[in-house]
């Protein structure tokens, strides 16, 4: 019978696709560090018309690559967006290194713009190419493109160069935020700013389980006796950047969401529009202890309630057999730390301003007195190219010495100069690195710092910041949900470059001007 009906499906999806009519919605969820095994343990947790439409209705890939040494959840969707990597696309990472003022930035901030409902002064400047988004609008001028997300890089991203509004939670006053680069402020954001602010709500919220604790997965017997209750008092000066980070922000997420949808009529003329919604799906950072599996479970739970909501207001609003539905994980998954020590785990502790201090003496000792090493970011040291430049020496030779120093110190598995890195690159990692580099924001030399060990950044010890380096393999997934897409599951991994080339193809649009892969093939 389950044959049968898979047979009737298809059938009536590929007639639906030989009238020639496109979606005249797309909606594309980006859910930060969404996991596969997740979904199929709590299968039998959800509703029928959430995550579980998507695996029955829709193109199922088990594994969706970001093929990038370091991912987050701003490169991530740079790269599903644009259709190309880092090298190519402008965005590396969340933050970069800004070697004038030796500080950490956003990508995406730009001072010549102005924020919004908030201080923060951001533009897609730094995305050096098209995306899906401006190619829809491209496309038809009229189109309306639109994105909402706990963060605000995710915001710009999506909704790219030609996006009518993108906005996200301001970290300090929870207002609904956007920059003036973007010229529509839509009614919802108006009215909820206004009249129902978060600052106002916020601290009669409280995230508890929504399921008896016996309902919850291989809970260890401590945890089947104590729910989780987590509160945002108005004297946690942080409360808004916990929320964000709190299962409960996906049901602000939606709400707004719908409200647009709503308000905007979109996907109800003659065009297509395209909204875009960033959720989060990561452990909780604020846990009552390291062991966050419940709160973990439970955002799931909740983030598939919040899928069935959106679904019923675009079934009902402009129906979903004219809609697009693409969702993807941002493909990481960034753990809480765990206890190596407790459980004899081979340990260490790397310090990188003692690296600083020896690999500067030992340049000292080569080229004389001078602060030759400027910083330490993201595993990378940064030279002094002015001194260097001044000595007239050769800053790749340097390079290469710092290097071969690097890599002797305990904890480091490896080391690549910048040229080891651009320069046709032999090994799989040194492509990976390659295609994340971008040479006017990289450093020098890149460590690889051994997994389970922690990354101190100072040395200070009442007040150190520590990284656990950790490598996740896990599997994340992406979904493809149209009239015109046949149901089925893709267990090969699938390069996540491809999801807007296939977006293009099923709304018959140019692909992103970088996007160089071909599309997925779903029929």
């Amino acid at each position: 019978m389950l044959a049968v009906a898979m047979t009737v499906v298809a059938t009536a999806m590929a007639q639906n696709a030989t009238t020639g009519e496109r979606q005249k919605l797309v909606v594309t969820i980006v859910v930060d560090q969404l996991r596969t095994d997740y979904l199929e343990l709590l299968r039998d947790r959800f509703s029928s018309t959430g995550f579980n439409r998507l695996m029955r209705e829709g193109a199922y890939i088990e594994n969706i690559r970001f093929d990038i040494p370091d991912v987050d959840a701003v490169n991530a969707t740079a790269m599903i967006f644009s259709g190309t990597y880092p090298y190519v696309n402008g965005i590396p990472s969340e933050k970069v290194f800004n070697t004038k003022f030796r500080r950490a930035e956003y990508v995406l901030n730009d001072p010549t713009q102005i924020g919004d409902f908030t201080n923060e002064t951001f533009s897609p400047a730094a995305l050096k190419v098209s995306t899906i988004s401006d190619e829809i609008r491209i496309d038809n001028d009229l189109s309306s493109i639109h994105a909402l997300a706990p963060d605000a890089q995710q915001a710009i991203i999506m909704a790219g160069h030609a996006g009518n509004s993108a906005f996200w939670i301001n970290d300090l006053n929870g207002n609904w935020a956007t920059s003036t680069y973007y010229k529509l402020v839509p009614p919802p954001v108006t009215a909820r700013n206004y009249n129902s602010p978060l600052s106002t709500r916020l601290d009669t919220m409280s995230w508890v389980p929504s399921m008896p604790l016996l309902s919850y997965y291989d809970l260890p017997s401590f945890k089947k006796y104590y729910p989780f209750r987590y509160t945002y008092s108005p004297a946690d000066r942080n409360r808004y950047r916990k929320f964000k980070k709190s299962a409960l922000v996906n049901e602000e997420i939606t709400q707004m969401a719908i409200e647009y949808v709503k308000s905007l009529a979109l996907g109800k003329h003659d065009k297509v529009d395209m909204l875009n919604v960033a959720y989060t799906a990561a452990p909780y950072k604020h846990g009552m202890d390291e062991d966050v599996r419940v709160e973990l479970q439970d955002t799931y739970v909740r983030l598939d309630a919040q899928l069935s909501r959106l679904f019923a207001t675009i079934e009902s609003s402009v129906g979903m057999k004219n809609t697009l539905v693409v969702l993807t994980s941002t493909g990481y998954y960034d753990d809480n730390s765990v206890p190596y020590d407790k459980y004899k785990i081979p340990t260490g502790e790397y310090y990188p301003n003692r690296a600083i201090s020896l690999l500067n003496m030992y340049l000292m000792a080569l080229y004389g007195n001078g602060q030759w090493v400027d910083a330490f970011y993201d595993n990378t040291f940064y030279l002094n190219r002015t001194l260097i430049k001044e000595k007239d020496l050769d800053l790749s030779v340097i390079r290469a010495k710092s290097s071969d120093f690097l890599r002797q110190m305990s904890g480091v598995t490896a080391a690549y100069t910048l040229e080891e890195i651009l320069d046709n690159p032999s090994s799989a990692e040194g492509h990976r690195m390659h295609r994340a580099t971008i040479p006017s924001l990289a450093g020098d030399v890149v460590v690889e710092v051994s997994p389970g060990w922690q990354i101190v950044d100072n040395d200070d010890n009442q007040n150190k910041r520590v990284r656990v380096v950790r490598t996740n393999a896990v599997s994340t997934p992406a979904f493809i949900m149209a009239t015109n897409v046949v149901p089925q599951k893709i267990s090969t991994p699938v390069d996540a470059v491809v999801l807007a080339p296939t977006v293009a193809r099923i709304l018959r649009v140019r692909s992103p001007n970088a996007a160089r892969e071909m599309p997925l093939t779903l029929h």
